[in-house]
């Protein structure tokens, strides 16, 4: 997810020439470098700590019986910690090597981290920040749409390669359990590499496949055509401010009423609810608002909407206990 936290600018009626960079003396893509490593360190941390949890899971076979809790469990919770910060860099550094191609001065990555203990994830992403306004459309389309398919690229062999050291077991009929709904490409990985699950089995997820979930969600959710989301820049650059606004207000209400499916909704929502707040649906203008996107750059945006339709899922998490559903 990028950060564009920039002014608008009044518009250029220059189609072919590009406004300059808002401070052309000012010394550009300068990072607090041990910020931003001190960050990924901690999240590192956070997410190593989450798949150790997540690996004594897949160790017990959904609590089907009690592995004991060793120093090697840290170990491998780098299974889940690497994977899920190689799709998050991977969508960030697609952004950031945009930015640099374009010569769009803009923010190494932050990583954020979250208490392992309290949420799943370990973390809450990643984001980068963008410090000058787009000059054309096409520069705000192309590093929109090169983070989703940056982290899809790292994605997709390590979702295979997870399935593959994954075990099928039987679904578990007692205690407290979290079940996560599956995205379209998560059925169709599954059916290749793991063939048809009998019934009364599920599939005993590796660390590896939780962290290329959790990517997948994190996938779809940015390509929410909403706001600066990377699915509101693809929206802005292809059908301008007008319509780009209506979109980002039903986008929001759209996981705001899925959160009576899912819980799993209440965090993004609440996110999409201050941004909204916050700065508005507006999108920062480029320079030259008025350029024509390239019609081969508006097929490529199908690719983005391919790609939110096979990672989105409904129902994120529901939890049952008993046979008792709550959602």
């Amino acid at each position: 997810m990028s950060n564009d936290t920039f002014p608008a600018q009044a518009p250029s009626t220059d189609f072919h020439t590009p406004a300059p960079p808002l401070d052309a003396g000012r010394r550009r893509f300068q990072n607090r470098v041990g910020l931003h490593v001190a960050l990924f360190a901690l999240t590192l941390l956070t997410t190593t700590l989450a798949g150790a949890q997540h690996y004594w899971g897949y160790l017990s076979e959904l609590l089907r019986r009690t592995p004991p809790v060793e120093p090697s469990l840290l170990l491998n919770g780098l299974w889940y910690s690497g994977t899920i910060l190689g799709i998050l860099g991977a969508h960030e550094l697609g952004h950031y090597l945009y930015c640099r191609y374009y010569n769009i001065d803009s923010s190494l990555p932050y990583f954020l981290p979250l208490p392992p203990f309290i949420f799943l994830t370990g973390t809450l992403g990643a984001v980068i920040r963008i410090r000058e306004p787009f000059r054309t459309k096409t520069e705000l389309f192309d590093v929109g749409i090169a983070g989703p398919i940056a982290g899809l690229v790292v994605l997709l062999p390590a979702l295979f390669y997870g399935l593959s050291l994954s075990t099928i077991v039987p679904e578990p009929t007692q205690g407290v359990v979290i079940y996560m709904g599956e995205p379209l490409l998560f059925q169709w990985a599954t059916a290749l590499v793991m063939g048809p699950i009998p019934e009364g089995s599920t599939v005993n997820m590796h660390p590896i496949v939780l962290a290329c979930w959790f990517g997948m969600f994190a996938t779809a959710l940015n390509l929410i055509p909403f706001g600066q989301f990377d699915g509101g820049h693809i929206v802005y650059a292809i059908f301008g401010d007008r319509v780009a606004r209506y979109v980002s207000a039903l986008a929001v209400l759209v996981p705001a009423a899925l959160i009576v499916v899912s819980w799993g909704w209440l965090l993004p929502t609440t996110l999409m609810a201050l941004m909204w707040r916050i700065i508005g649906l507006g999108h920062p203008s480029p320079f030259n608002p008025y350029e024509p996107l390239s019609r081969s750059r508006k097929a490529f945006a199908l690719v983005a909407l391919v790609a939110f339709i096979v990672c989105f899922t409904p129902a994120p998490l529901w939890i049952e206990e008993l046979g008792a559903t709550t959602h």
